[in-house]
């Protein structure tokens, strides 16, 4: 028995790990966008299985371009009904409202409804700094620097009280998290609030801004000479405190299989939930350019 556990941890292993590496694979060439991913996994979707029935297989992209669709890794958290539930109420907002693709770096710019506003509604622009949570409570933080104020605002992406979400500028940027800009320069935060969408081909990749930021001078909010930032400056500290920082660091943790066990989903679940939310999306891009092409005149 103890044989066999241990054959099917390493087959487990082995699973996860080939997911992190194709993850990785991908990382390393720009993004395609989610209409050049769904139209080159047309032809997969004709594929059939061995019973005949068809397959449809969600590009690899997806982990990247819809996050919030992986469920929470937790033990403890997970729970197959919700989860089903969670992704079904997700779609349908999606129905209702068009929720676009965009990455940390995005300029993008955010209404919500506003009782208190004269207009019955408040717009927001701003960088996306951060973007996390799982299901229901995923969430992103958009920055601007307002009248020489730092301003930032977490949004639910499935709140009911959102109207509209545009991406003026799709881009990515080095780093998953860009929190340092609350260290930097104001003019890295800055954006115009009448700032228009910048057009984009359909089947263009998602370009990968190289920007260096500069942090000024400390106190920082952390110490971000610890942690491994692409996006940044040379920070020009003393030489005590990369010492420490190398001291601190856990070069190890990315050679722990047990730590990528808890913190991933499964491959093949992946694919499961991936597949099942690529149709529903694909449908309802279809409803919308032909909602499109008939005119504001077909709505009622």
């Amino acid at each position: 028995m103890k044989n066999i556990f241990y054959v099917g941890l390493a087959q487990s292993f082995f699973k996860r790990n080939a997911a992190s590496l194709s993850e990785s694979a991908v990382t390393q060439h720009p993004i395609e966008t989610s209409k050049e991913a769904g139209e080159k996994s047309g032809s997969k979707q004709k594929n059939g299985d061995e019973s005949g029935n068809t397959v449809v297989v969600a590009p690899p992209e997806f982990r990247f371009m819809y996050p919030e669709f992986l469920p929470d890794p937790t033990m403890e958290r997970r729970n197959k009904l919700k989860e089903k539930l969670e992704r079904m109420d997700m779609l349908q907002r999606r129905s209702i409202i068009e929720i676009p693709e965009f990455y940390t770096g995005s300029i993008m710019a955010v209404t919500v409804a506003d009782s208190n506003s004269p207009n019955k509604f408040a717009c927001f622009v701003g960088i996306c700094i951060q973007r996390g949570g799982s299901g229901l409570q995923a969430w992103f933080i958009l920055r601007n620097v307002v009248d020489r104020q730092g301003v930032e605002i977490l949004y639910e992406m499935y709140c009911p009280l959102i109207q509209k979400i545009e991406v003026l500028r799709l881009e990515r940027r080095l780093d998953e998290s860009l929190l340092y800009l609350r260290d930097a320069l104001p003019e890295y935060s800055t954006f115009p609030f009448e700032m228009e969408a910048e057009r984009r081909l359909n089947n263009s990749v998602v370009p990968i801004n190289p920007i260096k930021v500069k942090l000024r001078p400390r106190p920082w909010l952390e110490r971000w000479e610890r942690q491994n930032l692409q996006g940044v400056e040379n920070l020009n500290l003393p030489q005590r405190y990369y010492d420490r920082a190398k001291e601190v660091a856990k070069p190890w943790e990315k050679y722990d299989l047990m730590l990528q066990y808890r913190k991933t989903i499964p491959a093949e679940e992946q694919e499961k939930i991936y597949a099942e939310v690529h149709s529903q999306l694909q449908q309802q891009d279809l409803k919308r350019k032909i909602k499109r092409r008939r005119g504001p005149s077909s709505e009622q």
